[in-house]
């Protein structure tokens, strides 16, 4: 009778532990996924420094490398308002240019001017595998806006890292 009684004891103890150590493993892994969350945005940011440092610099190789190298989607598309004025000037205006990345470095490498983009009100959704860039910029050529609009990038997690696989924008030129 002795050893049931230290056995149900044990059980009882047992049962009070479970619910603990559950909570501790469940608080572990939210951790963790935090932990995991917070890098992949950090490394993102960093595809977004290099991004801008490569422009800075006219390194079209570098700038491509952060694409995949399929990946071909580039979208420019002009706001209502631009839209209109584009027209004014050609009906043959397009609202929607589709572009590639490859064009763009290409343009960074050879223009003898300096171009500056500037993002803000950066916004990253990711899961760890997909993520969504979203901002607003300013684009600077040789220091005065010549662009600006609103900026998404979706990229994924390739097996060397967060790659571009799209850029599409808003463009409002200024007058």
């Amino acid at each position: 009778m002795l050893k049931l009684n230290n056995l149900a004891l044990c059980a009882l103890a047992l049962l009070a532990i479970v619910p603990t150590a559950q909570t501790l493993v469940t608080s572990a892994a939210r951790a963790q996924t935090a932990n995991d969350h917070r890098a992949d945005e950090a490394a993102i940011e960093q595809v977004m420094k290099q991004y801008h440092a490569a422009i800075l610099a006219h390194d079209g190789t570098t700038l491509s490398g952060l694409f995949l190298p399929d990946a071909n989607l580039w979208l420019n598309v002009l706001t209502d308002s631009a839209y209109a004025k584009a027209q004014a000037k050609s009906a043959a205006a397009q609202k929607v240019r589709v572009s590639s990345y490859r064009d763009f470095a290409k343009l960074v490498s050879t223009t003898p001017k300096s171009f500056d983009p500037e993002h803000s009100n950066v916004v990253i959704h990711t899961d760890g595998t997909i993520a969504a860039v979203y901002f607003e910029f300013v684009f600077n050529v040789d220091g005065k806006a010549s662009n600006r609009g609103s900026e998404t990038w979706q990229l994924v997690k390739a097996a060397d890292g967060w790659r571009i696989a799209s850029i599409i924008y808003s463009s409002e030129p200024p007058a």
